[in-house]
């Protein structure tokens, strides 16, 4: 198997971006990650392309054609990829495996998605398309209700605490007030969290991600071709993919995403390396609850102990292992297409030591984590200089 680096990034702005339409966010992602790569489009064998729901937020299907139409890459070979919330992440995978299988040199990957367009009310119906429409959906359950019920049990379970799913908005607002392409560039006080409106039992208003708008793009290239474009490559050393149950009615426990476990032994084996040989993350945060659990399930602290993580400042930026330095969905929005995408670009910034007022001292070796639904899918890619 052929070797695999990033040589080029690219992200828009995150946020209520009413005045960009999705094919014109994609393309301004695009436009950067090539000049940052120095790659000119007909250099290009490959487009994959990460959008969850724009055939039902904004009414356009066959995203794949309409990216490469607009992006100037006809007649490049392009790849629509849908897996929920984890598109982008799987897009970038699939960017990884077309070279690593020696099917192309160069490959463009990007993500998007255009949610801010559609009614609230619309908006909570189209995300919930990635849970069980027949047990779940039907039955009233939406995302925050199945994530409220993930974090009850984990309290429950493992004495997690109200106060330490509230620090972890505190952390990701921090890290987001420090990144200019931020949703939410504001920082909030542990007691404005806490006393935030109700969304679904025990899940309050500040810990659950936006709705946003945005795009994010990465340029790929073999070995051969990454030494050639770049003198600071980031390689990809470990990359893993598993499903789980679609619904967590289904689970034996609803406090370990299966999914999430065995995406990161395959990452983890394949780069040869542990969980203790990284230096940060970024990790699926939709919901507080969330970036709890992975953290676990990631094998960074033991089941239940990722709360008192958070509370004792492990996973801040200047912390032991900082968590979501660029603000997690949390923060810096979570344009679902767009957001497996946007974590690789956060990681080589970091990774090339660019990431501004929130670098992470001395980072050698980076992850990142992208979660279709409440867990049906699974991403794990890990980063290297």
């Amino acid at each position: 198997m052929r070797k695999v680096a990033v040589v080029g990034v690219g992200i828009t702005r995150f946020g209520e971006l009413w005045n960009s339409s999705l094919r014109n966010l994609t393309i301004e992602a695009g436009i950067k990650a090539l000049n940052d790569a120095g790659v000119p489009g007909e250099r290009v064998d490959a487009l994959y392309t990460g959008c969850m729901s724009g055939d039902m937020f904004i009414k356009q299907g066959h995203i794949a054609s309409l990216i490469a139409d607009y992006g100037g890459l006809l007649p490049v070979p392009s790849t629509r990829v849908e897996s929920a919330c984890a598109s982008g992440g799987l897009a970038v995978r699939q960017g990884l495996m077309a070279i690593a299988s020696g099917m192309a040199n160069i490959v463009v990957v990007g993500g998007v998605e255009k949610m801010t367009d559609a009614l609230g009310s619309q908006t909570t119906g189209y995300l919930a398309s990635a849970a069980d429409q027949e047990w779940e959906s039907f039955n009233g359950a939406t995302f925050p209700s199945l994530y409220a019920l993930m974090a009850r049990r984990h309290m429950y379970e493992y004495g997690t605490t109200e106060e330490q799913l509230s620090l972890v908005a505190v952390k990701n607002h921090h890290n987001g007030s420090l990144n200019p392409n931020a949703h939410f560039q504001f920082e909030v006080s542990l007691e404005k969290v806490m006393n935030s409106s109700f969304v679904a039992d025990p899940l309050r208003l500040f810990h659950c991600s936006p709705v946003s708008d945005g795009a994010a793009c990465v340029v790929l290239a073999s070995e051969d071709k990454a030494k050639e474009l770049s003198d600071d490559p980031i390689w990809i050393i470990g990359s893993g993919q598993a499903s789980g149950a679609i619904g967590i009615y289904d689970r034996d426990d609803i406090c370990t995403i299966d999914s999430t476990v065995n995406a990161g032994k395959s990452a983890y084996k394949m780069a040869g390396i542990t969980p203790k040989d990284i230096d940060f993350a970024e990790v699926h945060d939709c919901f507080t609850i969330a970036e709890i659990i992975n953290i676990e399930d990631l094998g960074f602290f033991k089941k239940g102990e990722g709360g008192k993580a958070v509370e004792e400042g492990i996973t801040s930026l200047d912390g032991e292992l900082p968590i979501n330095p660029s603000g997690g969905l949390k923060a810096k929005g979570h344009p679902v297409g767009a957001t497996g995408v946007a974590q690789v670009v956060e990681a080589v910034t970091q990774l090339r030591g660019k990431a501004g007022k929130r670098q992470i001292k001395d980072a050698e070796i980076g992850l990142t984590h992208n979660i279709g639904g409440s867990g049906g899918t699974a991403v794990v890619h890990i980063f290297s200089r």
